[in-house]
């Protein structure tokens, strides 16, 4: 009984993080749904605005970097069963995007807006191709497991999880990080961007570079000099070569 809790348990923190993750979509691009980075919250002073989002993107930066750390999942086990560590990861993720979605104050002043349509366009298309190297780049790596249902569902039907092992699928041999690639065309590619999303963009790419350092220390740490040497081959996410 304990393992199916836990199962369910896997099962609706994998829904809320994938249901977080495909708001984002609508979120950033400003359509669709009735809170947009630029629609929907409480309008208020510039300065005041600025303070609130970069404090919800501090939760959320803060939550994602300190939760992934190999000590944090050492005290948090021994607590909670293993199997739902990961499952814990992604719905307190969720979570903390749900937050950002609903207190999020919009600035709709704009910086720039494309007034060709055809290139409007194209830079929504760009947007969504980002998205798309995202989703993708996911699942080349074991989509079910970086978002801890694969490890609930061996729990349940008694499998080991197996060890982690170094690979480098497709965009993997292209760039190292193609997820945050794909999260930078994503945010970046606005055919009208406003200071909020301006802001938004800016914290998210140098949230992303300081992610990234953590998780190479991580990595190089499980697999040492075969990381090591993929490190010095492939680019870190522009796939220029070398």
């Amino acid at each position: 009984m304990s393992k199916f809790i836990a199962f369910l348990y896997g099962v609706a923190a994998y829904c809320a993080g994938f249901g977080a993750l495909v708001y984002s979509i609508a979120f950033v691009a400003d359509r669709f749904v009735p809170r947009t980075i630029d629609h929907g919250g409480a309008i208020v002073p510039t300065a005041g605005a600025v303070v609130v989002n970069v404090s919800l993107m501090a939760v959320f930066a803060i939550q994602h970097s300190v939760m992934a750390r190999k000590g944090f999942k050492a005290v948090i086990t021994r607590v909670l069963p293993p199997a739902i560590e990961r499952s814990t990861y992604v719905l307190f993720s969720a979570l903390a995007l749900a937050l950002l979605f609903w207190q999020w104050r919009p600035m709709p002043e704009l910086v720039w807006s494309v007034g060709n349509p055809a290139l409007a366009t194209a830079l929504m298309a760009f947007s969504l191709l980002g998205w798309g190297i995202l989703f993708l780049s996911t699942f080349l790596i074991n989509h079910f497991e970086l978002f801890g249902l694969q490890q609930v569902a061996s729990n349940l039907m008694g499998f080991e999880v197996a060890e982690p092992r170094f690979r480098t699928p497709l965009l993997y041999r292209l760039v190292r990080h193609p997820i945050y690639l794909g999260l930078l065309i994503a945010f970046w590619s606005a055919p009208v961007m406003t200071r909020g999303h301006l802001l938004f963009a800016a914290v998210t790419t140098a949230y992303i570079f300081v992610g990234i350092a953590l998780e190479e220390r991580d990595l190089l740490g499980v697999f040492g000099d075969e990381y090591r040497s993929y490190r010095k081959r492939v680019p870190m996410v522009l796939p220029w070569p070398r």
